[in-house]
């Protein structure tokens, strides 16, 4: 893997300020990373798998239940 400088740096400081390894820092980063863009990512690919199987409600479907919705909370 390679790490620009300027982080390799930042990792260096981090690893040195709490006496922990690079790779300990670098670790907690990717689980760090992984627990909160990674669990997006794979959110959104599993919900765009799910609309190619027809899974998904059509968002005219849903504006008009809204609308009904509001209708009936109106009269």
């Amino acid at each position: 893997m390679r790490i620009p400088r300027d982080l390799l740096a930042e990792i260096e400081e981090i690893a040195s300020l709490t006496e922990r390894s690079r790779s300990w820092v670098i670790v907690r980063a990717m689980k760090a990373y992984l627990a909160a863009e990674g669990r997006e990512i794979r959110d959104i690919a599993k919900a765009r798998c799910a609309i190619e199987n027809g899974e998904g409600i059509d968002l005219d479907t849903v504006i008009e239940e809204a609308e009904a919705i509001i209708k009936g909370a109106a009269a």
